[in-house]
């Protein structure tokens, strides 16, 4: 297919009124679609693995159209990962605890983490890639260091609650908690076929998700709530 440049802007007529808007949606839809792919691709086949030209063809476009709105593999890359955080991210802020007690706030938080680590397998291969070129990526990317921030002020303010309250002990912050949880989560999915492999069980089996996924919770609630 030839290479074909997106559309010069022109001034709307009264009767292309809605041209601009349609242009615009036309642009996020095909960005979308090839962060759609590109998501597949680099996570079932690496950043080094993936093909820039194989993911124009999978949408049926070419690769200058795909640098046209992202400028190279890196940057696709990395546009890749930040929606992947940002998938997760959005959830934690999103998290309704205002009327929950400290505890339930938690045991809401890890199931949450839970859940969404098993439904994206993708995101869970795509960290784990980019662990593999040392978050080279991600460094370069400040935006992908601030999605964070709010995830990271909503298990503060609950860690406060919870200390007001003397419920919990545990001398821990924000992010300890965070990686407490999202390494058990983790390695549930990252792991499962070498755990499996190894000891005969397999972590995402559908008669076990429950006994897991209320064995995290209580594990953390138990650490934060230990008595001295």
């Amino acid at each position: 297919m030839a290479a074909v440049p997106p559309p010069k802007s022109r001034p709307a007529s009264a009767s292309a009124s809605g041209e601009p808007a349609k242009r615009t949606r036309d642009k996020a839809r095909t960005r979308a679609e090839i962060l759609d792919v590109a998501t597949e691709e680099f996570a079932r086949l690496g950043y080094t693995g993936a093909r820039v030209d194989e993911i124009a063809a999978r949408i049926q476009t070419t690769k200058r159209m795909i640098y046209y709105y992202f400028g190279s593999k890196e940057q696709l890359f990395t546009a890749v990962l930040e929606r992947a955080y940002a998938g997760i991210r959005h959830q934690e802020q999103q998290l309704d605890v205002a009327g929950l007690a400290p505890v339930a706030a938690i045991r809401r938080l890890a199931e949450l983490t839970f859940d969404h680590h098993e439904a994206h397998p993708d995101f869970i291969r795509l960290v784990s890639i980019e662990n593999i070129h040392e978050a080279e990526h991600i460094a370069a990317a400040p935006s992908l260091g601030s999605l964070n921030s709010p995830a990271i002020e909503v298990i503060s303010a609950i860690l406060d609650e919870g200390r007001a309250q003397g419920v919990f002990t545990a001398d821990v912050d924000a992010v300890d908690l965070h990686a407490l949880i999202s390494s058990f989560c983790f390695f549930r999915v990252a792991n499962r076929h070498t755990f499996h492999a190894l000891f005969g069980r397999d972590l995402t089996a559908a008669d076990t998700r429950e006994h897991y996924r209320t064995m995290l919770s209580d594990m953390v609630i138990a650490y934060l709530t230990a008595t001295p």
